[in-house]
């Protein structure tokens, strides 16, 4: 243990920290006038006891994992990513920590990420989707969905079924590193961190196709240059895995698109109606039995011709049509996945009526 681990599992924020991991909270949030809370299954949970916290407070809370260097980019940026290591019940923790200005004043979010890459049997993520996206040698498939909707762990399953089958070089990069992946003896992976080990995505994408890989995850797709360089990664061979923001699969293709100025975009739609594979959008519901894990929706699109024709021609509206024929191809629609999750009991006739898009489905 290091002199600066030992200082920081002395500090009351490792033992906030602890008690997070032993909760299952995915995070813990320090905001001015606030008592520390932490997010349990989607719900805010005020950490008993504690007091309401000033910006002050905050700073000396984080001290410990505030070095130079980080704190020069707070300053700089207003905001500032990186993940740390923990030892929490004689296993190494990750935990990954925003820290930024509101108000002027410190605030910090700190992500809580398992040790171990969870089964498919906890995240309920069908194991017969992550198979077949697997299964693909190059193209690109994208997961969407809010922040919080599970995206990271899903892709972590799949990276991890690669990687375990052996035979890949693998290359993430990620902003900051989440899943650490075990290393076996067929298979080759590197994680790059943004900030600490590549500059950018696009850096990361454009310097990882010069290191001989067969699959690449790119932790989001956030501006043209990236998103040019991953449709180019995935028209020259190689399997392309990253994530957006969407609500929903159709809003992955518009969203796509908008990175890009107005006069290229047919191009680029041109480009993703060739090389896409395929959408997973998901969701967290509230689970019908309280204190119990959310409930996992997913809609999933299969880029088949005629949805790529659609891309190719900018008719998205029809792409909601092809979602909902398309069972045999292996897709479904966000309204089937809830009302599926609604007829198993898994979650409440409210909550199913206050994420479907027509209620009028639950009873069809």
């Amino acid at each position: 243990m290091t002199e600066d681990t030992a200082e920081i599992t002395s500090s009351v924020l490792y033992s906030w920290l602890v008690q997070g991991v032993q909760t299952e909270s995915s995070d813990l949030h320090l905001l001015v006038g606030h008592a520390p809370v932490f997010r349990v299954y989607g719900k805010l949970i005020p950490i008993a006891g504690e007091m309401e916290l000033s910006s002050e407070d905050i700073e000396r809370i984080l001290e410990g994992i505030l070095n130079p260097d980080r704190r020069k980019r707070l300053v700089a940026e207003k905001n500032v990513d990186f993940a740390i290591e923990l030892p929490v019940e004689e296993a190494l923790c990750r935990f990954r920590v925003n820290v930024f200005l509101s108000d002027g004043k410190w605030n910090a979010c700190i992500r809580i990420i398992p040790s171990r890459i969870p089964d498919f049997a906890w995240t309920t993520f069908p194991e017969e989707v992550a198979h077949r996206i697997a299964s693909y040698h190059h193209g690109l498939v994208l997961f969407t969905g809010v922040t919080g909707s599970g995206k990271s762990t899903s892709l972590a399953l799949i990276i991890e079924l690669l990687n375990q089958r052996g035979g890949y070089r693998i290359i993430t990069i990620e902003d900051p590193v989440e899943y650490r992946f075990p290393i076996y003896p067929h298979s080759l992976i590197s994680q790059r961190e943004v900030g600490r080990d590549v500059d950018s995505f696009a850096d990361g994408l454009k310097y990882g196709l010069r290191q001989d890989p067969d699959i690449i995850f790119v932790g989001e797709i956030r501006d043209a240059k990236t998103a040019r360089m991953a449709l180019s990664a995935a028209e020259t061979g190689h399997l392309v895995l990253s994530t957006l923001h969407t609500r929903d699969a159709k809003g992955a293709i518009s969203r796509y698109a908008d990175i890009f100025p107005q006069q290229v975009q047919s191009e680029v739609r041109a480009q993703l109606a060739t090389v896409l594979r395929q959408v997973v959008c998901q969701k967290l519901l509230p689970s019908c039995i309280e204190g119990e894990k959310p409930e996992l929706a997913l809609e999933i699109m299969v880029n088949t011709p005629a949805i790529g024709s659609a891309i190719r021609m900018a008719k998205l509206e029809s792409i909601d049509n092809y979602i909902l024929s398309g069972r045999t191809e292996g897709m479904i629609s966000m309204d089937e996945s809830i009302r599926q999750l609604y007829r198993r009991g898994n979650i409440s006739l409210a909550t199913a009526e206050s994420y479907i898009t027509d209620r009028a489905f639950l009873a069809r």
